[in-house]
C-alpha cells in the first residue's frame, strides 16, 4: 500500500510529472532490414532487443523501462532521413543507428534539430563527427583511425613501388580508400591505380587486367568480404601475387570461404579483439549469420551507452543525455570500455593489423595473427 507521506507528494508533483516519471522511454532503433545490408541489420536488431530486454530485467535505465522502436532505413538515405522524421515525429529523443554512414550523413542534421542524440554502431565516415554536431556519437573506430593505418604500412613497405587503391563504391569502401591515399600523399607517395569494384560484382576480369598492366606491388581494397574475397582469388588465377590489405570489412567467414588458397597472407585493420554478441540469459540463443555476429555486440553497446546516459543525466532528453555522454565515461559495455573525445569518437580507439593465415587444417584463420605496423 502506498504511504500517505508518498501519496501527497506524488499528488504535489506538477502536472503529468508522475507520469512522465514511470512512463517508459523509446529508443529508436534505424537499421538496414531490407536491402544489400539487411544481414547486418537483423545483426542490429538482434543486439539492440537483446540489450533492451536485460537492462529492464536489471531495473531498467536510471529506473525507467526501456521500448525498442524499430526502424527500416535500407541503406538507403531518403529512407534513412523519412525515418528521422518519423522518430522525432513520435518524440523519441534516442536513437541506435543508422549503421551506413551515407544514412547517417543524411540523417543527422534531422536529428540534431530534433534534439535527439544518436549513437551508431556502424558509421565510420571520418567527417560525421568533425562537423561539430553536439548529438552524434560513435562505438566503431573511423575510416580515418583504419586508413591511417593502412596508407602507413603501405608507405612503409611499397612506398617506392606501385600501389593500387580499389573500392567498392560505397561510402564505407570510397572513405577508406580516401584516407589511405591521404596518408600516402602525406608520405609523399602517390597510389599508382585507383580503381572501384563495386558490390555485387561477380567477375573482377577487367580491373584485374588494369592491375596487371600496371604492375601494382600492392594492392589496398575498401569493401566487404564478398568483392574482397572476388578480387585476391583473381589476382592469384591471374598470377598477380601483389599483397592485398583491407579493413575490418572483411573480417568474414565468407572471406576465408570464397577467397581460396591465395587469401593466405591477406592484411587487414581490425580493432583489437573481435567482440560476440553475449547468449541471452535465460534463454538459447538465436542462429547469427556472419554478417549479424560482426555488429550484433556493437549494437547491444549502443543501447547500454544510452542507458547510462540516461541514468546520469536523470532523463531521457537528449540534448541532457549527449551531455552525459560528453562529460561522463569511460561506459561499461559489453565490447569494454567506451568513452568519447569532444568529437564524439571512441576514446581511445586502437587498430591492429592481422593477417589471413593457412592453418595445418587448411583453414584460413586470422586469430592470434597480429602484425608489426
Amino acid at each position: 500500500m502506498t504511504s500517505w507521506p508518498l501519496l501527497l507528494a506524488l499528488l504535489l508533483l506538477p502536472h503529468g510529472a508522475w507520469a512522465q516519471a514511470s512512463a517508459p522511454l523509446r529508443i529508436g532503433l534505424s537499421a538496414p532490414l531490407t536491402g544489400p545490408d539487411a544481414a547486418f541489420g537483423q545483426g542490429l536488431r538482434l543486439g539492440a532487443e537483446q540489450a533492451v530486454a536485460e537492462i529492464n530485467r536489471a531495473g531498467g535505465a536510471g529506473g525507467r523501462k526501456l521500448v525498442l522502436a524499430v526502424g527500416d532505413d535500407a541503406s538507403d538515405a531518403r529512407q534513412g532521413v523519412a525515418l528521422a522524421r518519423r522518430f522525432a515525429a513520435e518524440g523519441i529523443s534516442l536513437v541506435v543507428g543508422p549503421l551506413s554512414s551515407a544514412v547517417t550523413a543524411q540523417a543527422a542534421p534531422v536529428y540534431e534539430e530534433a534534439g535527439i542524440v544518436v549513437v551508431t554502431p556502424g558509421a565510420t565516415w571520418p567527417p560525421l563527427t568533425g562537423r561539430g554536431q553536439w548529438n552524434l556519437f560513435r562505438t566503431v573506430a573511423s575510416d580515418a583511425q583504419q586508413g591511417a593505418l593502412a596508407g602507413a604500412y603501405l608507405a612503409d613497405r611499397y612506398g617506392s613501388g606501385r600501389i593500387a587503391l580499389v573500392h567498392d563504391r560505397s561510402s564505407f569502401g570510397r572513405g577508406l580508400a580516401d584516407e589511405v591515399a591521404r596518408k600516402l600523399k602525406a608520405r609523399g607517395h602517390r597510389e599508382a591505380v585507383f580503381e572501384s569494384l563495386p558490390r555485387g560484382a561477380r567477375d573482377a576480369s577487367d580491373l584485374v587486367a588494369k592491375l596487371k598492366a600496371a604492375r601494382v606491388d600492392a594492392v589496398y581494397f575498401g569493401g566487404l568480404a564478398p568483392e574482397g574475397a572476388l578480387l585476391v582469388r583473381s589476382l592469384r588465377e591471374a598470377g598477380l601475387d601483389a599483397p592485398v590489405i583491407a579493413s575490418d570489412g572483411i573480417l568474414d567467414r565468407d572471406f576465408a570461404a570464397n577467397a581460396g588458397p591465395g587469401g593466405d597472407g591477406t592484411l587487414m585493420t581490425v580493432t583489437p579483439e573481435p567482440h560476440r554478441l553475449p547468449d541471452p540469459k535465460g534463454a538459447r540463443p538465436a542462429p547469427r549469420s556472419p554478417e549479424a555476429d560482426a555488429v550484433a555486440a556493437e549494437a547491444y553497446a549502443a543501447v547500454e551507452i544510452l542507458a547510462q546516459g540516461i541514468a546520469r543525466a536523470r532523463t531521457g532528453d537528449g540534448r541532457k543525455v549527449a551531455a552525459a555522454l560528453h562529460a561522463g565515461g569511460p561506459f561499461r559495455t559489453v565490447v569494454g570500455e567506451i568513452g568519447f573525445d569532444g568529437r564524439g569518437d571512441p576514446s581511445p580507439s586502437d587498430v591492429t593489423l592481422r593477417v589471413w593465415r593457412r592453418t595445418p587444417d587448411g583453414r584460413l584463420d586470422y586469430a592470434g595473427n597480429e602484425v608489426a605496423p
